[in-house]
């Protein structure tokens, strides 16, 4: 489990093609407090640590995972925003995340408000009874808050502000329109849709 606070932001070193995919991303993180088998959501996808070093990690990608997220644009160089997982006691700043991928969006308009900037998020029409002002939604592993949505017969379409401090601790900073990006709905929107479902 995560909260959605970014805590580094790492780069791609490496991209091995074999029989997954192994990439190998810098971290100053400090991996001597870092076990083999630990979990590091990695722009919102829960990974696998597999190996390690001074400076860097490694993590095992499967072909599913590279379908159903944007891990699949990486290239070396790539930036990544990284979180380690909760440990309890740990403060709960974002939301409950999982590190679980529900569908990959595209980043539609960046208009400046003030020192913030506002993203407006193009998203799959399944995810739009997720999806609520106020809500919250996790974006590349970033806890955020919606604050407008746009139902279409194709799409949803949502607003959230990013402010100066998210911008510079997160790739939000060098986002740009038509950037892919991973999407989790909150935990609480699925099991309440799951409850009306079963109720109907």
């Amino acid at each position: 489990m995560f909260t959605g606070i970014i805590t580094d932001v790492g780069a791609v070193r490496a991209i091995e093609h074999r029989g997954d995919t192994r990439m190998v991303i810098a971290t100053a993180y400090d991996l001597s407090r870092v076990e083999i088998g630990a979990s590091i959501a990695c722009s919102g996808a829960c990974l696998t640590v597999v190996d390690k070093g001074d400076d860097w990690f490694a993590v095992d990608v499967s072909a599913e995972t590279l379908t159903k997220t944007n891990l699949s644009d990486w290239q070396v160089g790539s930036a990544v925003n990284l979180e380690r997982a909760l440990k309890i006691g740990d403060e709960l700043g974002g939301h409950i995340v999982t590190g679980h991928v529900d569908a990959v969006g595209t980043i539609a308009d960046i208009t400046p408000e003030g020192d913030s900037r506002r993203f407006s998020f193009a998203a799959p029409r399944a995810l739009a009874g997720f999806i609520a002002p106020k809500g919250s939604i996790t974006i590349n592993g970033t806890s955020l808050t919606v604050n407008a949505v746009t139902d279409s017969a194709e799409a949803v379409t949502f607003g959230v502000n990013i402010i100066p401090h998210t911008q510079q601790c997160t790739t939000f900073g060098t986002a740009k329109v038509g950037d892919r990006v991973n999407l989790e709905i909150d935990v609480l929107a699925r099991y309440v849709a799951r409850l009306k479902e079963v109720a109907a």
